[in-house]
């Protein structure tokens, strides 16, 4: 794949398709992959992404302090101006809607849309997201990847969460498999307990087409927090996903109807 190379570090993306932009980035410890498994751009529609920092094949880490979600919104204005691109609908999975809406707050002129899927921010940092990515990230700080996946499957934290939703539980257990893990444990430790930079209120200053996507039974991204997010943006759309521990398929064919939809009614793309 391609890369662009910003603040001393090579970003990997990925770029298919013409006509409308529409850049969507993955979430916490996933890369590229995830939102081109999710959605397929049709004719007319260009769709990009790329790893973040610490993420995916982009490297190396670079300095540990721009690890947050206004430094990675940095880095998207970054590469749509490697790209020449001067609009985009911009579009997020979990970190990557938080990312995206941090991108709109300050950069309102470069952003046509908004797509935010499965929010785990609002106007702070959600506290037990924060407890149990801490502990895994000083699990693989004290004992490796591998051993400290063994004693985190031990821990009360994912016995509940396997009970709550396998897919919850399953993508806890892919943070440790991650193969750079152990060099790019900071963004564990890091993005969880980062502010969005924005109170609810100030949400109301968005004037582009906003769609909202959330599910239930997954306690990482509360179905609750897309629904207020809803309110707050003014004249935003919500559409309820099938929860990937009832159907990865059904939530992956609700991702690419919903977002297709709304290009459809918004921007005209067939």
């Amino acid at each position: 794949m391609p890369v662009f190379n910003h603040d001393n570090i090579a970003f990997n993306y990925r770029d298919e398709g013409q006509g409308l932009p529409f850049i969507f980035q993955h979430g916490l410890g996933g890369d590229l992959m995830q939102p081109f498994s999710l959605f397929q751009p049709p004719a007319g529609f260009r769709m990009l992404a790329f790893d973040c920092r610490g993420h995916g094949l982009t490297v190396p880490l670079g300095d540990e302090e721009k690890i947050s979600i206004a430094g990675f919104a940095d880095d998207l204005l970054a590469f749509m101006d490697y790209l020449k691109i001067q609009q985009a609908v911009i579009g997020g999975i979990s970190m990557g809607s938080a990312i995206a809406i941090n991108f709109a707050m300050r950069f309102p002129e470069r952003t046509l849309g908004l797509v935010l899927s499965r929010p785990a921010w609002l106007e702070g940092p959600l506290t037990r997201n924060v407890e149990v990515y801490g502990m895994m990230a000083n699990l693989i700080r004290q004992n490796g990847a591998k051993r400290g996946l063994e004693i985190f499957k031990e821990t009360p934290i994912y016995q509940e969460a396997l009970r709550r939703s396998s897919d919850t539980a399953n993508s806890m257990v892919r943070q440790f498999e991650n193969p750079r893990i152990e060099e790019r444990v900071a963004i564990l430790d890091r993005i969880p307990k980062d502010q969005p930079q924005h109170r609810l209120v100030e949400l109301k200053a968005i004037k582009v087409p906003t769609l909202v996507l959330a599910n239930r039974q997954d306690p990482i991204h509360p179905f609750e927090y897309g629904e207020t997010l809803t309110k707050a943006i003014p004249g935003a759309e919500f559409r309820e996903l099938t929860a990937k521990s009832v159907s990865k398929d059904q939530h992956t064919a609700d991702v690419q109807q919903f977002i297709a939809d709304f290009f459809t009614r918004h921007f005209g793309t067939k």
